[in-house]
């Protein structure tokens, strides 16, 4: 049986699967189908048609936008890795933004998205990624970005509008990727693309 909050708000023709967690809180628009050991944390805001598979965890504050589909084993929101080194002692640095996901996105199994630590993780309109990747803290991915298997971006980069990354891409921290760049696979990008660019 599934729990699911008294005071989280759920539109028409809401499907949840067994043993699925929603907690306080969450608003969960129409036709949305939640399938079994879905975790959705507190004030998580769901749009319509979305379609969220099983073993998949939104921590709190998470916003999925409309007909967007996560796959088994995807976890939006978590912490970012996010630390500092003084006089010898490594502490976390807070991670207190969100995670956004724009209409009609689709993300594969076992993706891995970071909440930002001072501004929002954002994940644009039409996007596909595939399976095993990982988004750090406060990227930016643009609008209908094709992103293959086990890619990773560092945090605080972001990614323009129509790219395409090809799989096993390591992206570092802090670049800026153009528009409808092309990144070929297993390349190892250490700094910023401009527009139109193949890598």
């Amino acid at each position: 049986m599934a729990a699911v909050s008294h005071f989280a708000q759920l539109g028409e023709n809401v499907w949840i699967g067994p043993n699925a967690s929603i907690e306080e809180g969450v608003k969960i628009g129409d036709h949305v189908i939640i399938e079994s050991n879905v975790a959705i944390k507190k004030n998580c805001d769901i749009g319509a048609f979305c379609h969220i598979y099983p073993n998949v965890t939104l921590y709190e504050n998470t916003k999925l936008q409309k007909n967007v589909t996560l796959h088994s084993g995807v976890v939006v929101g978590s912490d970012g890795f996010g630390y500092v080194k003084d006089r010898g002692k490594t502490y976390k640095f807070p991670q207190l933004g969100r995670v956004i996901i724009e209409d009609d996105v689709e993300i594969g199994s076992n993706t891995t998205i970071d909440r930002g630590s001072l501004s929002d993780t954002i994940i644009g309109a039409g996007t596909k990624i595939d399976n095993l990747c990982q988004i750090a803290h406060n990227v930016k991915i643009g609008k209908n970005v094709l992103m293959a298997a086990m890619c990773g971006i560092s945090g605080s980069t972001t990614i323009g509008d129509n790219v395409t990354i090809a799989g096993q891409v390591g992206i570092a921290d802090n670049l800026t990727i153009g528009d409808d760049v092309i990144i070929g696979a297993a390349s190892a990008v250490i700094g910023s693309i401009e527009k139109g660019a193949v890598i």
